[in-house]
């Protein structure tokens, strides 16, 4: 059965490695093809191919779309209907998507984030909150070391959950009752230690299993929801 799956993403955020994309252009009295920029919506195009035929897909931000001069009104009914139907939302974390000069609240990716979070009742029905996945894109460098770092003496991964939306980071290490070890004065997190499961973009593409093995991963995540100190609200 298919799924029902809403994207997060900071649609012209270009730090992110290159996909080859091209466009046509008009120059000298006729037609040719140059290289372009890729931007992270060109990584959600490859995610609508990768994920099954069989799960519907409702993409979030418009292109630059800001919210300094929409109401909150407008910012819920917004989102209630593009949120309310699905399951589970993808978050595509990019070096890029959170601009610094900007308050949280005006930038789409943490309302969205939010209202996934949240129960909301339409009519006659109420929604549960969602799964969230985070895929982590490689940078301009192809390197994930702007978010992943592995930390080869205790043999663990470090996340840099500081640079990310403060509802991103607050649904990270979020376990109420988190099983550590230590490596020194280091807590090492084990097992599903966040409510938002992230994963490398290659990992996630490329697994043998399909992708879905993520999407199902976060969905079980899901059913112990209340062991997660969960953020719903947004700064």
């Amino acid at each position: 059965m298919g799924k029902n799956i809403f994207v997060s993403y900071k649609y012209k955020d270009t730090l992110v490695n290159d996909l080859n994309k091209k466009k046509i252009v008009y120059e000298g009295g006729q037609f040719r093809t140059v290289s372009r920029q890729t931007l992270v919506r060109d990584y959600v195009d490859e995610l609508q191919k990768i994920i099954d035929n069989e799960d519907h897909i409702n993409l979030g931000e418009k292109d630059g779309e800001s919210l300094k001069d929409f109401s909150d009104g407008y910012i819920e009914s917004s989102l209630k209907n593009k949120i309310f139907r699905s399951s589970i939302t993808i978050v595509m974390i990019s070096k890029g998507m959170k601009v610094s000069y900007l308050p949280e609240k005006d930038q789409w990716i943490p309302w969205e984030i939010a209202y996934s979070l949240r129960e909301v009742t339409r009519e006659d029905r109420t929604s549960r909150m969602n799964a969230i996945l985070g895929i982590v894109l490689p940078d301009e460098n192809n390197s994930y070391e702007w978010y992943f770092t592995l930390d080869s003496v205790c043999n663990c991964t470090n996340h840099k959950t500081g640079q990310l939306f403060e509802i991103l980071k607050g649904n990270m290490f979020n376990l109420k009752n988190p099983v550590k070890t230590y490596c020194g004065t280091m807590e090492i997190h084990n097992g599903e230690f966040s409510y938002i499961k992230t994963v490398k973009w290659d990992d996630f593409k490329n697994y043998s299993n399909s992708p879905s093995f993520y999407l199902n991963a976060a969905i079980e995540i899901r059913k112990y929801h209340e062991h997660y100190n969960i953020k719903k609200n947004v700064n």
